[in-house]
């Protein structure tokens, strides 16, 4: 725990170095809110206004982008010999894969929190009560540490930190064909069907129904279900492939 903490500022450090990284990390969410709202939020019809209902879907987005960060993360270590470094001191080198998650769940914090503050300022309004708000938390947050070792994953088996970037794609793209910026039933039906089975959709609406003081349903029960899944088998993938790759 001492080494995956020590290794975990060191990961948020990096962040804070890579000014390009950071740049972009937090002007996504201000582009994001702005386009959804202003540009395209007088076209779409969700019966409520389009603020609240896209707050969730950028929240999405934001943490979906930073998870993949991760990935470019861990193959940029495991590709540039600081490995090998750290077996030559007294730390274990698993540490190094569980320091990116964690430093990946920070950096996600604070995108999240700037993802409010837009919102906030461009109109955003929740009646939710204080347990309403950290169930939403806590849903995004389960979501993100799954994301995170699924990137992680990916970066163990990537070669390149290139490489890494382009494996997580689907990643950094999951949230727009989900209930993120429209309703599912205006979409296609061909589309319809991924678009309400996949894992995005469930967190999206857990989070809209808390936010706005609405009954969560079952929506709550399967975003975690989704979560602690993808978590449970990204640990494991990514324990298997870091052992093999560090033989």
């Amino acid at each position: 725990m001492s080494d995956a903490a020590t290794l975990a500022v060191r990961g948020f450090r990096l962040s804070l170095r890579n000014v390009d990284g950071l740049i972009t990390a937090l002007a996504l969410p201000i582009m994001l809110m702005v386009m959804f709202v202003y540009l395209f939020g007088g076209a779409i019809h969700t019966g409520t206004h389009y603020v609240d209902y896209v707050v969730p879907g950028v929240l999405l987005v934001c943490v979906s982008f930073g998870a993949a960060a991760t990935a470019v993360s861990v193959a940029h270590d495991l590709s540039g010999g600081i490995i090998d470094r750290f077996r030559s001191l007294d730390v274990r080198s698993e540490a190094l894969i569980n320091s990116h998650v964690v430093a990946s769940v920070a950096r996600n914090l604070i995108s999240t929190a700037l993802v409010f503050v837009v919102a906030f300022a461009i109109g955003f309004r929740s009646d939710a009560s204080v347990s309403a708000w950290l169930g939403a938390l806590g849903v995004l947050v389960l979501f993100v540490i799954a994301l995170s070792w699924l990137a992680a994953a990916i970066g163990i088996v990537a070669r390149s930190a290139e490489a890494a970037s382009g494996m997580t794609f689907l990643i950094s793209f999951l949230p727009y064909p989900s209930s993120a910026f429209v309703p599912t039933h205006t979409l296609p039906s061909w589309l319809r069907g991924f678009a309400e089975n996949q894992p995005t959709t469930p967190v999206i609406d857990s989070m809209r129904a808390l936010l706005s003081g609405q009954p969560v349903g079952s929506s709550a029960w399967a975003a975690a279900g989704w979560s602690l899944g993808i978590a449970a088998l990204a640990v494991v993938l990514a324990g298997a492939l870091f052992r093999r790759r560090m033989r």
